[in-house]
């Protein structure tokens, strides 16, 4: 163990471990919607966001930015990253609909057992991400530098730097954003309708196909979001992108209460920060063993999350 590396890099390991968290829990968030519905598991979510990935990307190459690209200004950098979340927000939340109306509807219909589905979401996932490495030939596709490396600002030895305050911001934006889109709309009561009971909702008027739609269409639009934070984070994508993250975006979902969106809030934040330290402690190899038996030990002591709390049954 390195405790020593833990504290002289604390400032530095936890700013980048919230930034990081807070993409899991946007992408968190499709898994938790799903599942507070349908009492599914959409594996299929982690190549919705790949899908955003290279969206984002494509974008910026069409607008004439590219990896060789000197840096535009800030105006301008931000009008391109704005860009870039339309349009990846577009393509994901689509794949997430059509996955939806492909992949589950059929089998909804025809009542599927449980196992059909998972089956099914696994199916698709790989379907996805083999259509994509495909197109690509399995290359990787860099990311234009879009804002300055330097630090936005400092506060003593804390320094936060423009990626990352981006990031955050907008995540939290967007989450809270949903959580009062679901709290406070008329859709979103439909939402939390169906998710408790969804023949009562039903039998009351609420369109349940409608419903389950529009749940894949904000998860697909969160993680749309987070594509392009992450492409920004990472530098670059490929066909695989979606396979570690999504996985750890679930694994955040469960950690917070999947089927609570504010659960998915928590766990990604909390992910991303023990991550970052056992990364510190361990070495970069066991990073993502301990952020893994974190998530195990816990759900011994509480197998309903840190919140546990249903969709359904969530407060306003």
């Amino acid at each position: 163990m390195h405790f020593s590396d833990l504290i002289n890099s604390f400032p530095a390991l936890t700013t980048t471990g919230i930034v990081q968290g807070a993409i899991y829990a946007l992408v968190a968030l499709g898994y938790t919607l799903v599942y507070g519905v349908l009492r599914l598991i959409n594996f299929a979510h982690s190549e919705v966001f790949m899908i955003g990935t290279f969206a984002a990307i494509i974008t910026w190459e069409t607008l004439g930015l590219n990896p060789d690209s000197d840096r535009p200004g800030v105006g301008v950098a931000l009008l391109m990253i704005a860009a870039g979340i339309l349009f990846a927000a577009i393509a994901s939340g689509a794949t997430a609909m059509l996955v939806e109306v492909v992949a589950y509807r059929p089998l909804r219909h025809r009542n599927a057992p449980p196992l059909a589905f998972l089956i099914t979401a696994i199916g698709a996932s790989y379907a996805i991400s083999e259509i994509v490495g495909t197109f690509t030939a399995r290359t990787p596709s860099g990311v234009p530098a879009l804002l300055p490396t330097a630090p936005l600002f400092t506060i003593g030895s804390w320094k936060f730097y423009p990626v990352g305050v981006l990031t955050v911001v907008v995540a939290l934006g967007m989450m809270f954003l949903l959580d009062w889109f679901v709290a406070k709309t008329r859709f979103g009561r439909g939402i939390r309708a169906v998710a408790q009971d969804a023949n009562t909702a039903s039998l009351m008027g609420v369109n349940r196909g409608r419903v389950i739609l529009l749940v894949f269409l904000l998860g697909g639009l969160m993680a749309g979001v987070a594509a392009v934070f992450n492409d920004m984070q990472v530098g670059s994508t490929t066909y695989t992108a979606g396979f570690l993250l999504g996985l750890k975006a679930f694994s955040a979902a469960v950690l917070g209460g999947i089927g609570n969106l504010r659960g998915a809030l928590v766990g990604g934040l909390l992910l991303g920060v023990v991550e970052n330290y056992a990364a510190a402690l361990f070495g970069t190899n066991w990073r993502d063993v301990v952020g893994f038996v974190v998530l195990i030990t816990l759900l011994m002591f509480r197998p309903t999350g840190l919140l546990g709390e249903s969709l359904g049954r969530a407060r306003a």
